[in-house]
C-alpha cells in the first residue's frame, strides 16, 4: 500500500510539472508589435499559425505554419508588404520577448527576418 501511495506522488509531481512546462507558456497567440509600427495580430488555426496586419485589414500573410518542434514554425507564408501571389518559404520562432519571422525566396537563401514584440 505504500508504494501505491509512492507511485501516486510521482504521479502528482509529473503531472504538476507538465502544468509548468515552458512550451505550454510558449504558446504564439497574441498581438505583436512589427518594426514599421504595425500590429501583428498571431493566432493558431487548425493547428497552424496564422497572422494579419491589424491597421491595414491585410488577409491573412500565415495560414499554413506548422509546428516543427523547440518552439518553431515553418511552412509557406506572404510579406504583408508585398503583393500576395509572392510566396516565400517562412519559419517563426517563438523568443523571450516575441516572435522572430523569417522568410527565405530561393530556398535557405535571399532571406530577411523581423523580430516581432508581444504588446
Amino acid at each position: 500500500m505504500a508504494l501505491k501511495f509512492h507511485g501516486s506522488l510521482i504521479g502528482a509531481a509529473l503531472f504538476a510539472g507538465l502544468l509548468s512546462a515552458p512550451a505550454l507558456a510558449a504558446a504564439p497567440d497574441g498581438l505583436y508589435a512589427r518594426p514599421n509600427g504595425t500590429t501583428a495580430k498571431v493566432w493558431t488555426c487548425g493547428g497552424k499559425l496564422c497572422a494579419k496586419v491589424e491597421e491595414k485589414n491585410f488577409d491573412m500573410f500565415l495560414s499554413g505554419i506548422a509546428p516543427a518542434g523547440d518552439g518553431k514554425w515553418q511552412g509557406d507564408m506572404k510579406h504583408p508588404d508585398m503583393p500576395g501571389f509572392m510566396t516565400f518559404n517562412g519559419t517563426v520562432t517563438v523568443t523571450a520577448k516575441g516572435l522572430k519571422v523569417q522568410g527565405c525566396a530561393v530556398g535557405q537563401s535571399m532571406c530577411d527576418s523581423e523580430s516581432w514584440t508581444r504588446k
